[in-house]
Formats: structure tokens, C-alpha cells, sequence
């Protein structure tokens, strides 16, 4: 069986049901797999005749074989996907990877749904309860939301920035109901995660059975390396190694395609690409890491984050120790960073210009997340010039963001099949500000006597 470590290394080794449980170690670290499982190239190439449920089913087999059965994982991932996974040429050998067709529109469906299914198979196991905290810049509590909503042995609370969710992302949050709480932050993204990891290592909350759907739970991570898989099978020529430009914002999107270049994906290079929230490319050119705070309030807003917690995972990839706070303790190997990763930071005018160049030049629709994933590769290839397969990574619908498309393109998006009628719903959400406390009395007078009577 393959277990799981703290990156702050103070936490026992534990078995993944317990990793994706937990969510977070009790010493503040994330876990990570303590050794990556290997598919050969063979496999790889196999996979070019599969549909993405079987491709997904491949990739999450490698860490869970030991832990749940053939048939039930099976069964898991063939309700989580039963969506398409479009590949859309723009130019040459130049892809997108469209991951916007799930129930939420955004590429966060892969992870959630399938995470959704693996928590209620091994809670149901241990007749156990749990309250799972989210935050979320945008699309992550939309997607976990849903994934989660209506299981009966899971209560879910989102934590979202009140001023920085668009409307839409807003009421799929709010909209829910049943199991599902949502809260509005009078803060930033970032206010949003600290309180979260604050709660997982407060003892005074820890009878409420806490854990996580962001993606510093190893839950997240090890299904989104499936579509890199997917993609590779479908558009690289024999053994070819290739890009990926992937948007970046809490940096887990990115970890699942390390894990994936690690299990034995040929990449030639990553390309992290970030709004104006820039702390990861300064710190590939500088050697120092700073937080930004406040993160800064972008076009993409789902990429707002100005201390991605994924970094201490990326941190520990390449041997180095980062602690939660973001203070460097070891220094990984930067040259071997440098040499998988390229990253790039586009501005918000750079953003609105690649959407509108990309429609007139090719007639393709990029929204803003995808359209800093885009221009990122534009850069890199124009410095490196590389006659490799490309592939960008396009995270969110274009049809969520009406006002920016109808401003740049004068073009009337289809809205998704999933946020029809969103505007005639009732929303529930309550109000609080970023101090912990406040947070922390809200939990223990919602869930207490809940938790205490074992829902």
C-alpha cells in the first residue's frame, strides 16, 4: 500500500482513505504519495482508444489498488464523467483542453465528483460523519457543491470572497441548500483559506470531524493528473514530449500534472501560468519567495491567490521544505524547477487582448482563466520556438462570464445547461468577516449540538 507524508515531515505515515479524511496533517503540512507509481509507455499509448472514464480509472488505480476494490473504483469514475472532454485545435500543433463541460462548468468537476464518491464510500465504511470546510476564489465551492450536495453523511460549509465571486459563481454556491452552507468573507481568497486551515488544527473543533475539498486535500490532486494522460494519448506523436500551459491560481491543477510527468508522462515543460498575483515566477527568477497580501483582485478571479497552498507540495517535489506560512526552510533543487517549469505572469490588458486575438485570428473563445493559460504559451513559445505539441488548458466555461465575452467580443455566449435558470433560484448565504473567531463561533453554534447527536 502506498502511504502518505506531511510535507512539514511531523506527521505519521498514513494510508490514503486517512490522507483524504483528514485533509490536512495535524502538523500543518499536505500530504503527498511517498512514492509515485509508474505507467509504462505502452500503457500510455493505450489509452488513445479510451474514453476519459476508463483513462481516469487507469491513472487513480495505480495509488488506490490496495485500498479499494477494482469494481467499486469502476463504478466511481463512470458516475463522475459522464461528460465530454472536447480537444480543440487553434493552430499547427497548438491545443486546447477544454475542461469546462461537467455539471459546473469548470475544470474542478474532475476532482470533486470523483473525491465526492471516494468520501462517501470510505465514511459510509467507518459509519462516519464529517463537516468538510472549502474555500474558494470561484469555482471550487460551485464544483465541490455540487459534487457533495445531498449526501447525507456529509455537511459541507464554502467560504467564498464576498466583493470577488461573480454573480453566477455566487448563486451556484448559494443555491443549494441541504447539506450545504455557504458563507461570504469580507476579505480575500486568501482570509478565506487561512481560516479554513486555522479550523482543521484548532482542538476545541476537532469532535466536528473536519476536512477538506480544496485542493490541499491529496484527494484533489492524484484525479486531475488523469487528463493530462488523456490529452497526451490523443495528440502526441510517438514518445513525444510536450507542453502544458495551465492556469494557476492555488497551484493544485499544476501538482496533478507534475504527478503525472513523474508517473511517467514524456513533458517537456509546464508552463505556470499566473494573473497579477505573480509570487511564483519572481520567485523562479529571484530565489526568494514572498507572499502577496492582499492578493491582488484580477480579471481571472479564480487565480487570486496570493500564497498558493500547493507550493509546499511543488516545494517538496524538488527536495525542498516549505512550511504553511510560506517561510522556506530547505531550498528545493531550482535548477531542476526551472528546467520542467516556465512561468509567466499576465496582466489583466493582456488577458482581454488574448481573447479577443485568439477569436479574430482563429475564431476560438477563451474566457479569462483560459486566456492567461494561453498567452502564457504564447511567451514561452515565442522565446523557445519549440516544434512540439502544445497544449493549453481551458478551466472554465466561457458562457460564466457573459459580461466580459459580450465586452470583448460582442458575442452573446450560450450560457451551460448548468447555470440555466440560476437567476430565478433563491440564495441563502450569511455574512462574516475574516477574523477566525467569528468563524469559529459560527461552526460551533451551526454544527455542535448537530455533531453531537451524529447526524
Amino acid at each position: 500500500m502506498i502511504k502518505y507524508y506531511s510535507t512539514n515531515k511531523n506527521s505519521e505515515l498514513i494510508s490514503f482513505k486517512e490522507a483524504l479524511i483528514n485533509g490536512q496533517a495535524p502538523d500543518k503540512g499536505l500530504y503527498l504519495p511517498e512514492y509515485i507509481p509508474q505507467l509504462s509507455f505502452t500503457k500510455i499509448a493505450s489509452m488513445r482508444n479510451l474514453p476519459y472514464r476508463e483513462v481516469a480509472f487507469w491513472v487513480t488505480y495505480q495509488f488506490l489498488k490496495e485500498e479499494i476494490p477494482e469494481s467499486v473504483l469502476r463504478r466511481i469514475v463512470k458516475t463522475a464523467y459522464n461528460f465530454k472532454v472536447p480537444l480543440e485545435k487553434v493552430f499547427g500543433k497548438v491545443y486546447l483542453l477544454r475542461l469546462d463541460q461537467g455539471p459546473t462548468a469548470s475544470f474542478k468537476d474532475f476532482a470533486a465528483r470523483i473525491m465526492a464518491k471516494l468520501m462517501e464510500y470510505f465514511t459510509k465504511q467507518e459509519r462516519r460523519n464529517l463537516l468538510i470546510l472549502v474555500a474558494t476564489s470561484g469555482d471550487t465551492g460551485s464544483a465541490v457543491g455540487n459534487a457533495f450536495s445531498g449526501l447525507k453523511n456529509i455537511k459541507m460549509v464554502i467560504l467564498f470572497p464576498l466583493k470577488e465571486v461573480r454573480e453566477k459563481q455566487r448563486k451556484q454556491m448559494t443555491t443549494l441548500g441541504r447539506n450545504i452552507t455557504a458563507l461570504a468573507v469580507n476579505g480575500k481568497f486568501d482570509d478565506c483559506q487561512t481560516m479554513v486551515k486555522q479550523a482543521f488544527t484548532d482542538p476545541e473543533l476537532r469532535y466536528l470531524n473536519l476536512s477538506s475539498a480544496n485542493s490541499i486535500n491529496i484527494g484533489r490532486l492524484l484525479p486531475q493528473a488523469a487528463y493530462y494522460f488523456y490529452a497526451y494519448s490523443r495528440l502526441a506523436e510517438e514518445k513525444e514530449e510536450v507542453i502544458f500551459s495551465v492556469p494557476s491560481g492555488n497551484f493544485g491543477n499544476l501538482l496533478g500534472g507534475l504527478i503525472a510527468k513523474r508517473m511517467g508522462l514524456p513533458v517537456l515543460k509546464f508552463i505556470a501560468a499566473v494573473n497579477e498575483n505573480d509570487e511564483f515566477p519572481k520567485f523562479l527568477e529571484t530565489g526568494k519567495y514572498e507572499a502577496i497580501k492582499p492578493s491582488r483582485n484580477c480579471l481571472s478571479n479564480a487565480m487570486n491567490v496570493g500564497h498558493p497552498s500547493n507550493l509546499a507540495r511543488l516545494i517538496d517535489l524538488y527536495g525542498g521544505q516549505m512550511d504553511e506560512s510560506g517561510k522556506i526552510n530547505k531550498m528545493p533543487d531550482m535548477n531542476a524547477i526551472k528546467k520542467d517549469i516556465f512561468s509567466v505572469s499576465i496582466s489583466d490588458e493582456e488577458t482581454r487582448m488574448t481573447i479577443k486575438d485568439v477569436y479574430q485570428k482563429y475564431r476560438v473563445i477563451l474566457e479569462p482563466h483560459g486566456a492567461v493559460g494561453f498567452a502564457a504559451l504564447k511567451k514561452f513559445l515565442s522565446q523557445e520556438k519549440p516544434s512540439l505539441t502544445a497544449i493549453s488548458l481551458e478551466t472554465a466555461n466561457p458562457g460564466k462570464f457573459p459580461e466580459e465575452m459580450k465586452k470583448n467580443l460582442n458575442l452573446e455566449i450560450e450560457i451551460p445547461k448548468s447555470l440555466k435558470g440560476l437567476e430565478n433560484k433563491k440564495e441563502s448565504f450569511e455574512i462574516t468577516s475574516s477574523d477566525y473567531q467569528e468563524f469559529k463561533k459560527f461552526l460551533l453554534k451551526e454544527y455542535e449540538i448537530c455533531f453531537k447527536r451524529a447526524f
